[in-house]
C-alpha cells in the first residue's frame, strides 16, 4: 500500500536519504513509497537474487549477512530506523550483494527502480539530491570498510 501521513513525513525528514528535499519533492517521493511489514526472522532480500528496489527502515532491527565460500554467514551490519538498504541494485543494476533478515517485527518503506525513474522524470533536481544522499551513505560505508580492513591488517 502506498503511504502518506504527517508522521511519515516527519520520519522521512529525519533520515539522511531524504535530506535537502523541498516539501513538494518530499511529498512526491513519499507518495511513491510502499509500506512492507515483516515478522522477526523473515528474510527481506537474499544475496544473489535480482533486486529492483530499495528499503528505508521505519521500525525494527535487521541484520545484513554475507555468505562465505564455506556457506557460513558473516555478520556485516545491523540496520535500525532511518537506515536504508538495497540502493546498490538501483545504481548498478546487479543482483543483491547481501542477505537482510528482520531481527524483530519490522516496517519498511520500499522504493522501486520504476518509481525512482518516475521521480527522475518528474523532478530531476530532487532526484539529483536523492542520488547525492545515497552516494554520501555509500561513501560512509566504504570509509568504515576501509577502516575495518586497515585494522585487520594491523592486527595480522
Amino acid at each position: 500500500m502506498a503511504v502518506s501521513s504527517p508522521d511519515l513525513k516527519a520520519f522521512l525528514l529525519a533520515t539522511p536519504f531524504f535530506g535537502g528535499l523541498s516539501d513538494a519533492s518530499l511529498d512526491l517521493l513519499a507518495s511513491m513509497l510502499v509500506e512492507r511489514r515483516f515478522d522477526a526472522g523473515s528474510t527481506i532480500v537474499s544475496e544473489g537474487e535480482p533486486g529492483r528496489s530499495m528499503f528505508v527502515v521505519h521500525t525494527g532491527t535487521l541484520v545484513v549477512d554475507k555468505r562465505r565460500d564455506s556457506g557460513a554467514f558473516i555478520h556485516m551490519a545491523k540496520l535500525e530506523p532511518g537506515d536504508f538498504f538495497g540502493e546498490m541494485t538501483l545504481i548498478e543494476m546487479q543482483n543483491r550483494s547481501a542477505t537482510v533478515i528482520a531481527e524483530s517485527p519490522t516496517v519498511l518503506y520500499e522504493l522501486t527502480a520504476r518509481c525512482l525513474y518516475a521521480y527522475y522524470k518528474a523532478d530531476i533536481h530532487a532526484y539529483v539530491i536523492v542520488m547525492q544522499n545515497i552516494n554520501r551513505e555509500l561513501c560512509r560505508r566504504l570509509r568504515r570498510a576501509n577502516n575495518r580492513i586497515a585494522e585487520l591488517l594491523r592486527a595480522s
